[in-house]
Parts: structure tokens; C-alpha cells; sequence
């Protein structure tokens, strides 16, 4: 996986240099650093009525390099519904969801996010009120939906409940092709623990942590 990052890392610099030929998808590339990539939880990633398995998961997986690339697909199955729940491996707070969709009837149009839904299904997403109900446009440009902040502090996961598409009814299948989150990830505080100790093992190591000026000695108390 940091194969990947680092490879879409550089690809993004070697551009920088050279607006000739303004792509302007790049328009939000400025603040890529804050795209929540390595930070999700993909073995834990469920998608309810996706007509492939783990294609869900599959879209999450795609690089920032990869955003504009059709395959894999996120499609729904026996109906126009999607559900995806998305863990982090830590405490989010949200930005921004970044989705490349259509301008078909197949493109999502309401999506209700939940925040730390964990175990949610179709019927408990069909009740709850949700955290927060954002739109989706018809385009095939990637659209970044930003979220009130607010509500999304602590977000340890998210599940999306795509609930219709924009075919009013006459479509069942809705259809996603890249899916990303934006925002700033807080390590878990029992993670600045295990490292100590992992790293207490090995002197020399433990004195570089402790050297790092980061504080992560004062964190335990």
C-alpha cells in the first residue's frame, strides 16, 4: 500500500511544474494531504447490495491516481440502494466526501451518513435520522460533498446509505466508481502506548521515539 501512495505522490509532483494542459478534476489536489487513504480500515469494509463482491471495497482501494479510472465498479443488485460502511483505523474528523458517479439515472442522488454506524443494515438506515443528508450531482467529474464538521469529530466510522439515484424510480441499479474521504486523523491514544513498549525492547530505538520531541511520553498519563 505505501508502494501505491508514494508512486501517486510523485506522479502528483512531476505535474505540478506544468499547467499547459489545466485538468480541472486537479482543482482539489491542493490539499490531497488530507485525503484519508492509509487510514481505512479495507479488511473491514462491508457494502450491503453490491452486485459484485467487495467491489465496494474496491473503490475505496483506488488511488487519488486512479480516481478517474471506470473498473473497478461499485454496483447495486437487487435494487437502487447501496449501503457502504467505511472503519478508520483511528478518530477522524470528516471534511469531505469525494465521489466519481455519472450523469446517468444510475448515479446516486441522496446519500445519508451516519456517523460510528457500525453494524447498520438497510432497515436501521431506512429509520435512523442520519448524521447528516448531503446531495450528489449527475457528472462524471470527481464531486467533492463537504460535510458539517461539526458532527463529524469524532468519526471512528461511517456508513453511506446511497438511497436512491437520480432515475426516480425507474432505474434499480445506482453506480459508483471512486470513493474517498477528506479530513484530519487523530491516532487512537493506546496507540502512542504500544509503540513505547514495543519500542522499550530495544534501547537505541526507544531513545530516538523519546528524542522525536513529539510528547508521546506525556501521552500515556
Amino acid at each position: 500500500m505505501s508502494h501505491h501512495h508514494a508512486h501517486c505522490h510523485d506522479e502528483h509532483h512531476s505535474h505540478g511544474g506544468d499547467d499547459h494542459d489545466h485538468d480541472h478534476s486537479d482543482d482539489i489536489t491542493p490539499a490531497l494531504q488530507n485525503l484519508l487513504y492509509e487510514q481505512i480500515d479495507f479488511s473491514k469494509l462491508v457494502t450491503l447490495n453490491e452486485d459484485e463482491s467487495n467491489s465496494g471495497r474496491a473503490i475505496c482501494q483506488k488511488t487519488w491516481a486512479q480516481r478517474l479510472s471506470p473498473r473497478p465498479e461499485l454496483k447495486s443488485s437487487a435494487d437502487e440502494q447501496l449501503l457502504v460502511i467505511v472503519p478508520f483505523t483511528g478518530q477522524v474528523r470528516l471534511h469531505s466526501i469525494l465521489l466519481r458517479t455519472s450523469p446517468s439515472p444510475s448515479c446516486p442522488k441522496t446519500l445519508k451518513v451516519f456517523v460510528n454506524a457500525d453494524g447498520m443494515d438497510f432497515d436501521t438506515a431506512a429509520e435512523a435520522s442520519p448524521t447528516q443528508e448531503l446531495s450528489v450531482s449527475q457528472t462524471s467529474e470527481v464531486q467533492e460533498i463537504a460535510v458539517k464538521r461539526a458532527y463529524f469529530n469524532t468519526t471512528r466510522s461511517l456508513a453511506l446509505f446511497f438511497e436512491d439515484n437520480w432515475s426516480n424510480g425507474e432505474e434499480d441499479e445506482t453506480a459508483i466508481s471512486y470513493l474517498a474521504f477528506k479530513g484530519d486523523f487523530m491516532k487512537l491514544n493506546k496507540e502512542p502506548v504500544s509503540v513505547l513498549y514495543e519500542a522499550a525492547a530495544n534501547p537505541s530505538d526507544h531513545k530516538s521515539i523519546v528524542g522525536i520531541g513529539q510528547g508521546v511520553g506525556r501521552s500515556i498519563q
